[in-house]
């Protein structure tokens, strides 16, 4: 059983919210304000936390920023906020999903469900490689290899000179898409359809923002982007 961390301030809203996720057999952890989810995601390690950014004592931005830094669980947040920047902000602190307030039950489901399942589908990775078995029914694919660059889509994984790359899923998923289109100028929009998927409501900043990060992480020269290039008035092309 998956475990959810749910940090909301608004009585109505979390008791709306547990008797949702109970009704999908998630055990489900609440707290009312930061800093006391920020304790529980520390003693409990959730599979995700669903995080609201208006909070007392500590806001939802601080306490994804402080949890980023120690543990690799998805976070996604709740915003009543419409204003862009708060959205970019949340992403930038390392949220990897935000939903805007109102939103309906059947979408929240849905997309902690995808969630849960790129954590189920990294627990089985790790659980092979642990154990070394390699199962028939996993399709064999090929690594794509650009220099000292190489993305390994079986294992999920990204290595510069054989030192592995440590990214967040979308991070992979829109490298691995870019590099899967090598040497064609991808428009934002194409982008946020086939690595967030059309049910999306985000917009191209999104887009830029994880580029940025994966600059940081696999260009030589951040400064001057010879990997992922940006085209302008189109996108971003990646040139390997």
């Amino acid at each position: 059983m998956y475990k959810i961390l749910v940090v909301e301030d608004d009585a109505t809203l979390l008791e709306m919210l547990k008797y949702n996720l109970t009704r999908q057999e998630y055990v489900v952890l609440a707290a009312e304000d930061g800093r006391l989810g920020l304790r529980l995601a520390r003693k409990e390690i959730p599979d995700l936390i669903i995080l609201d950014v208006m909070l007392p004592n500590m806001d939802g931005f601080e306490v994804c920023r402080i949890l980023r830094k120690e543990m690799n669980i998805p976070v996604l947040m709740l915003t009543a906020r419409t204003e862009e920047i708060d959205k970019i902000v949340g992403l930038e602190m390392g949220a990897d999903d935000y939903i805007t307030k109102p939103f309906s039950m059947r979408e929240l489901m849905a997309r902690v469900k995808a969630h849960l399942r790129r954590v189920e589908l990294i627990r089985e990775d790790v659980a092979l490689e642990r154990t070394g078995n390699t199962s028939p029914q996993i399709e064999t694919v090929s690594n794509l290899t650009f220099g000292n660059l190489i993305i390994d889509e079986n294992r999920r994984e990204v290595r510069i000179d054989e030192k592995p790359i440590r990214l967040k899923p979308k991070e992979f998923e829109l490298l691995l898409f870019l590099a899967r289109n090598e040497g064609i100028a991808l428009s934002r929009s194409l982008i946020l359809e086939r690595v967030w998927g059309w049910t999306y409501d985000g917009n191209s900043r999104t887009v830029d923002v994880h580029v940025r990060w994966l600059r940081e992480k696999i260009e030589p020269d951040t400064s001057n982007a010879t990997r992922i290039v940006t085209v302008r008035g189109v996108g971003y092309r990646f040139d390997g």
